[in-house]
């Protein structure tokens, strides 16, 4: 190898701080060794979701089944030896072996010693496969500390083997008698779960409809290796985390539309006395018919009156609270909007150019014919004790700073291009250009700056005026025409719940979802981001796919999986599925379509699972190595860095320690 000297010197401060870490030839030859049997490895599984909406259960179940991959490997390994019901029993106390142990021991009197050899014996063979792509290194960072060095020893030994079968017999026994069965099945099952799935994506809109957003975002803070993208309702709550009292009359509008305020009580403490009490006042003669809660359990008439009353409460409060933000930011163009202004209080009709409309819905007592979208003194208290109850909850606040520190607008990964939602494009399919405080940008950069701009909202060495309209854009983001996480010309809420003509209700689509299915416009969006290679794609959720109407998830040749996750409840009717998670294993891509999940508990009762097929399947033609990523060219730079270092150790540039 050689160096000239002038590279020799603009490397040297980066040589001398290497040398740090490695500061002699031994221990820099090791490290090239070590990374270069690494890139050798087949490449980690990706495991790629969206639009959770807080459906804990169901996502949870399918990150510890990984998406049926742990199955798969189940029965490969154990197809002639165990029967189907051995193996689903194996399977469930793999994805939750407390709960499954503990219905194991209620269910028996008998000395469990023998379940437990058998099981830890058929959970080695199963942690020897997902570990197989992982160095021994990694795979120790993964086990639990206190059997770390027993779990490697089953590990890397064969149980088979005449010369092993003792020693692994009598480390088992040993497990067993000092009472530790449970706890090392526990552990084992756990770092199953955990390598069976390398690099988690999430692609957006975590929060609302369902009950556990909160409960998801505990659980991903206890993870590593994982990437968010950010939906339209995860720019939502960040926004009413952030203070944008719009953002927060939505917020809790979209909860109590679906009967969800365990997010908000149970999981961010938020204090909805005062808004209950609010509505009950002044919508105490209200049937408030068009806000009963859609709900998959029926209520009792008391606590539906309530819900409804509240629901039409904030309603009406958000409505006024939007048109002030829209002659706040006039450069947003959102003038078309219009809502109590368009109503002729004395008829009770909603007046469009001039046209009347009937209304569904008459009564408004808040509301000032005079000026529409001034707040009463008490709705302005109001809004005042729901914004400090977001602001100080502690919980919201920790969650969102999670959504910053490992999320953004878009991804791009190992040749795949992630995002919620859409690109804005005009109608020939070229970027469109957006404004974003006052600069224009469009694709790649348009994304990257909004990124950067919400983050201002949070920081507080930004001047507060700035930080205030960062704050507001959140909610641009949630309705506006250009926002890449919405891209219809209008968000028609006021209409869908006010008016009986339905032709009202259309939001018109943006290009990206008009010609998203042509070849050459996902090419150039992603010659756009800068995504290369012959296995490039753009994967995205947001628009559920109509599976039911016979709508694929694949679309543009190939160039662009929809993997919208259908977790919410309440699109199953709509899709027919529980929608799709995508893996991207060493060999190439599966594409796994769900049915509705029914609950935690009758999947361990009944050991029954979430219902998957493969619907898509695409090969790469030859086994991905950790060398052919992204991460692969990250050790192949830090190789040949130590190249240098060794090459300036040989011949005396830097001294040895």
């Amino acid at each position: 190898m050689s160096m000239n000297s002038k590279t020799m010197e603009a490397d040297m401060r980066l040589l001398e701080i290497l040398s740090q870490t490695f500061p002699n030839s031994q221990s820099a030859s090791t490290e090239i060794i070590n990374l270069e049997a690494i890139l050798n490895l087949p490449k980690g599984t990706e495991h790629f979701v969206a639009d959770v909406h807080g459906e804990h259960e169901a996502f949870l179940h399918i990150l510890r089944n990984a998406s049926g991959n742990i199955k798969r490997k189940v029965k490969e390994l154990f197809a002639k030896s165990l029967s189907e019901n051995e193996i689903r029993e194996l399977c469930t106390l793999i994805y939750y072996p407390e709960k499954k142990l503990e219905m194991i021991k209620e269910r028996t009197d008998d000395d469990l010693s023998p379940y437990y050899a058998t099981t830890l014996f058929r959970l080695i063979p199963v942690l020897q496969s997902v570990s197989s792509k992982y160095t021994r290194s990694k795979v120790r960072k993964a086990l639990p500390k206190q059997f770390a060095y027993i779990i490697e020893e089953m590990l890397h030994e064969n149980p088979i083997d005449d010369d092993k079968e003792a020693y692994f017999q009598r480390i088992i026994e040993t497990i067993i008698q000092t009472d530790q069965a449970e706890n090392f099945i526990t552990a084992i099952c756990n770092v199953i779960q955990r390598l069976s799935i390398d690099q988690l994506h999430i692609l957006g809109d975590i929060f609302d409809r369902g009950p556990g957003a909160h409960i998801i975002m505990d659980y991903l803070l206890t993870r590593e290796n994982y990437d968010i993208q950010w939906g339209n309702h995860d720019a939502l709550w960040m926004g009413a985390a952030a203070g944008c009292d719009a953002c927060i009359a939505n917020v809790l509008r979209l909860s109590l539309r679906y009967n969800n305020m365990t997010t908000l009580e149970e999981g961010y403490g938020i204090n909805l006395l005062p808004l209950a009490t609010f509505a009950m006042e002044y919508y105490a003669n209200d049937p408030c018919l068009e806000f009963i809660p859609h709900t998959e359990k029926p209520l009792d008439d008391k606590t539906t009156r309530l819900i409804a009353q509240m629901h039409k409460a904030i309603s009406i409060i958000q409505f006024k609270l939007e048109a002030q933000m829209r002659r706040k930011y006039p450069e947003w163009k959102m003038n078309n909007h219009g809502t109590l202004e368009n109503i002729d209080y004395q008829k009770g009709a909603y007046v469009l150019d001039g046209k009347e409309y009937e209304l569904k819905d008459k009564l408004f007592p808040t509301v000032d014919a005079k000026d529409p979208y001034h707040l009463t003194p008490e709705e302005e208290d109001l809004v005042g004790k729901l914004h400090h109850s977001f602001r100080i909850s502690e919980k919201l606040q920790k969650h969102i700073r999670c959504l910053l520190s490992h999320g953004c607008m878009y991804g791009i990964f190992n040749g795949n291009l992630l995002f919620h939602a859409s690109i804005p494009l005009n109608d020939d399919g070229s970027l469109k250009e957006v404004t974003v405080n006052g600069q224009s940008y469009k694709g790649k950069e348009l994304l990257h700056h909004i990124g950067m701009y919400l983050r201002t909202a949070f920081q507080y060495d930004t001047p507060k005026a700035e930080r205030q309209k960062a704050r507001d854009y959140f909610w641009y983001l949630w309705c506006g025409s250009d926002s890449p996480l919405f891209d219809k010309d209008k968000m028609t809420t006021f209409e869908r719940y006010f008016l009986t003509d339905k032709s009202l209700h259309h939001e018109e689509k943006g290009n990206y979802y008009k010609l998203r299915e042509k070849p050459e416009v996902c090419d150039s969006i992603l010659d756009a981001f800068g995504v290369k290679g012959n296995n490039r794609h753009i994967i995205n959720g947001h628009v559920p796919v109509h599976a039911s109407e016979g709508e694929m998830p694949i679309k543009a040749g190939g160039r662009l999986m929809v993997i919208d996750g259908g977790f919410a409840k309440a699109y199953h009717n709509t899709t027919g599925i529980a929608g799709y998670t995508l893996v991207y294993h060493s060999r190439g891509f599966l594409l796994i379509q769900h049915e509705p999940f029914t609950s935690t508990r009758q999947a361990i009762i009944n050991e029954t699972d979430i219902k998957s097929s493969t619907q898509i399947e695409v090969m790469t033609g030859k086994r991905v190595r950790v060398r052919d990523t992204d991460k692969g060219e990250i050790l192949q730079r830090q190789i040949k860095e130590l190249r240098e270092l060794l090459y300036a150790y040989q011949h005396g540039i830097i001294k040895e320690k």
